[in-house]
């Protein structure tokens, strides 16, 4: 847009509304905002045309540049009586802004002058508006004030505005509440089920998500398009798969992508990217990213492929992935993350250097912390201690816990020590701290100090958080915890281990009883490793599938490294490829060898 000729005031009452309405799609610099601004007005038209007005304040609070939002809070502000349309104009650019919250007190009209000036009347837009801010900056109350000042609107009737309060409730954590909203809706079309099922899927409820989606994707066939399951159905139910790594979900979810024809969106191919690598299977993934065209595809399909790959242990791949990102997409925090953590899994720790010195972004507490944690593993531990020190913020806890898992790995008691220190000073009181402080004196036969953490273990109430493992048969999710003889085949299960330790045995298996608590006698100890949850789950799937077929198991913490060595064997002593996900990554084990190359 050329800026206006000198005479505009002047000439500027002559200006039709539908000529400055024309004008609207090529405001693009701030100085073209302030010169329709100023022709409004000086032709009047400010006032005079209230609906020119509202669509010139709705796209000044929606443009890009810092400046033309709070430029359009203050044109609100200068009215003398402000229409419900020129709220819903501010309100909708603050509540996609970076700073959401100043939506709601703009709707509470702290941001409006004080009376006597008549506020405008809120509608279901400025409530949508209102809840679509207090979802992103995850304000549960609020949610809960909005829900009941729509009630007392009597605005309840609004499908689309009940759909925008049921995905704010969820995103805010309150799925009880969303469940309710949604029970209680009368009228629900497609946006509404998604919501639901997005909220379940992301939530603490994916199996949920799960049952909901089959039952939406059985009843809404045959219905008008508009009405049946699209891609953002997809998208949630393969959410929910990859949360639970439940693979045959994933497949049939995938079937029925394909029955919708959206099997080709790239929404959908980076939703299958993510949930086919958090299910195990990595090939799967990868067929899916070659399958987007090159111009196709997204930040988020290289962020989500260059995980899969770190994830799986391929760092190198995931490097190179990086390095070939084409010249138009920008890498973000998330890519960065992501090739350091594949640098991180595959020990490569100049790669790793060169990334971290190279972003295009500042690099935030979880980058720092792949680098102390790379660092460490690799023995580096006075580097992995300077790069703590030297951060432009304070360690969180997360750090020092990498810091102490670095010592306990290469037995420095000193290091230990002052990050178990630190960890106290933050508030820090999880087991895990207190077990790799312990497991370093153990490893230094210091059973006294041993003796004193435990103590204070008992002192403070800490609680091992107990181990479980999952492993999908038939479709079926089973779970395992330590000792566990709740299954109703566990007699075959442990039968079925009693046959394991043999034939390891036969190939040189001794059971790492290291770390094990000290005070037992050694059978005790052995006992004790036999019937971790993991080696349950892949007893039971030695005996619950034919040969051959590949076992996948998804444990709640870091795999223990007898059960690790245990894997191995059997993947050897039984032709079976074992993949297992743990807390931090996956783990294929085939024909006696793990991708980690037992860096982990």
């Amino acid at each position: 847009m050329p800026p206006l000729p000198s005479t505009a005031a002047a000439t500027a009452a002559a200006t039709a509304p539908q000529q400055l309405e024309s004008l609207l799609p090529r405001l693009a610099t701030l100085s073209h905002y302030k010169q329709f601004h100023a022709s409004l007005l000086a032709s009047g038209h400010l006032h005079s045309h209230p609906s020119l007005r509202a669509r010139f304040l709705d796209r000044l609070a929606l443009s890009s540049h810092p400046a033309a939002l709070p430029h359009a809070l203050l044109l609100l502000r200068s009215l003398p009586s402000p229409a419900t349309n020129d709220l819903n104009a501010v309100l909708r650019g603050l509540a996609a802004s970076p700073h959401p919250a100043r939506s709601l007190l703009l709707l509470a009209g702290r941001l409006l002058p004080a009376p006597p000036q008549p506020r405008p009347r809120l509608d279901a837009l400025s409530l949508s508006f209102a809840l679509k801010a207090t979802a992103r900056c995850s304000d549960a109350a609020a949610t809960v004030q909005l829900h009941a000042l729509l009630i007392r609107l009597g605005v309840a009737a609004d499908v689309r505005l009940m759909t925008t309060l049921l995905d704010s409730y969820a995103k805010c954590g309150g799925l009880a509440s969303a469940r309710k909203v949604f029970d209680e809706m009368s009228v629900r079309d497609v946006a509404t089920w998604n919501a639901l099922l997005a909220g379940l899927a992301q939530g603490t409820e994916p199996n949920l998500a799960l049952r909901l989606f089959h039952r939406l994707a059985g009843s809404f066939r045959g219905l008008p398009p508009r009405e049946e399951p699209n891609e953002v159905t997809i998208v949630a139910a393969l959410s929910a798969c990859a949360q639970i790594g439940a693979l045959q979900d994933g497949l049939g979810v995938h079937e029925f992508a394909r029955t919708l024809g959206v099997e080709d969106n790239v929404r959908v191919c980076n939703a299958l990217i993510d949930m086919y690598s958090k299910c195990g299977s990595l090939s799967r993934a990868l067929e899916v990213f070659y399958s987007i065209k090159l111009e196709d595809r997204t930040l988020v399909s290289y962020n989500a492929t260059i995980q899969a790959l770190s994830m799986h242990g391929h760092g190198a791949d995931a490097l190179r992935l990086f390095d070939e990102m084409p010249t138009w997409i920008e890498p973000d925090e998330v890519t960065y993350l992501a090739v350091l953590c594949g640098c991180n899994h595959a020990g490569l720790v100049d790669d790793g250097h060169r990334v971290f010195n190279a972003m295009r972004v500042p690099p935030n507490v979880k980058h720092y912390g792949t680098i102390v944690d790379l660092l460490g593993r690799a023995g580096r531990l006075a580097e992995a201690y300077d790069t703590v020190m030297s951060m432009p913020f304070p360690a969180d806890i997360v750090l020092w816990q990498t810091l102490l898992g670095a010592a306990k790995m290469h037995g420095d008691v000193e290091l230990a020590e002052l990050a178990a220190t630190k960890l106290a000073e933050l508030g820090s009181n999880v087991d895990g701290d207190y077990v790799l402080l312990s497991n370093v004196y153990a490893s230094k036969s210091r059973w006294a100090d041993v003796d004193r953490v435990r103590d204070t273990m008992r002192s403070n109430d800490v609680r091992k958080v107990p181990g479980f493992s999952y492993t999908e048969i038939d479709g079926v999710m089973h779970k395992f915890i330590n000792g566990d003889k709740e299954h109703p085949r566990w007699r075959e299960i442990y039968r079925a281990l009693d046959d394991i330790r043999s034939r390891i045995s036969e190939l040189g298996y001794e059971p790492e009883t290291n770390n094990v608590l000290h005070d037992i006698g050694e059978e005790e100890k052995q006992y004790a490793l036999c019937y971790h949850s993991e080696k349950l789950a892949i007893a039971f799937g030695l005996i619950a599938t034919p040969p051959g077929e590949t076992l996948r198991v998804i444990k709640n913490l870091r795999i223990c490294g007898d059960c690790h060595v245990v894997a191995k064997l059997i993947s050897k002593a039984y032709g079976r490829v074992i993949i297992i996900r743990d807390r931090a990554r996956f783990h294929r084990f085939e024909d006696g060898q793990c991708s980690c190359s037992d860096y982990w």
